[in-house]
């Protein structure tokens, strides 16, 4: 790393153990393999947007699991529960609306995101506070 860069640091990392790290990266796999769950007939009708529904006609084909009519989202395809909900990072997620909220929070294992509707007084406070305390800030801003 160059010398010059005085104000670089690196991101905190969480204290995972082996397990965890070991189910992180199935869930990784897992992801990759998973199809892309479309909503049934969304090529059909351009005001039919491609997000999941699920299929619930009484004649339908593709909730009867027939060939070529795509994937139906099933328990199947859900990653491991030890790490279900856990940021790609390792971090678990802690949402926070003041500055207060960091109080609560372990920096060994869990990350903030600072709420949708925090204005950008109280988010540069919350950063900063966020620093003192050695915790991650997902949702940072610049």
């Amino acid at each position: 790393m160059p010398e010059d860069d005085e104000g670089y640091k690196p991101k905190a990392k969480p204290e995972l153990n082996e397990e965890e790290v070991d189910q992180l990266a199935k869930r990784a796999i897992i992801s990759g393999r998973r199809p892309a769950f479309k909503r049934q007939e969304w090529h059909r009708y351009s005001k039919l947007g491609e997000g999941w529904r699920r299929p619930k006609g009484i004649h339908s084909k593709m909730k009867r699991g027939l060939k070529r009519r795509g994937p139906v989202v099933d328990i199947g395809f859900r990653g491991p529960a030890k790490v279900r909900g856990y940021h790609p990072s390792g971090f678990r997620e802690v949402l926070v609306h003041n500055v207060d909220g960091l109080e609560s929070v372990d920096p060994k294992v869990e990350a903030v995101r600072i709420g949708g509707t925090v204005g950008t007084r109280k988010r540069l406070e919350i950063q900063d506070r966020a620093d003192d305390l050695g915790i991650r800030v997902l949702n940072r801003m610049v």
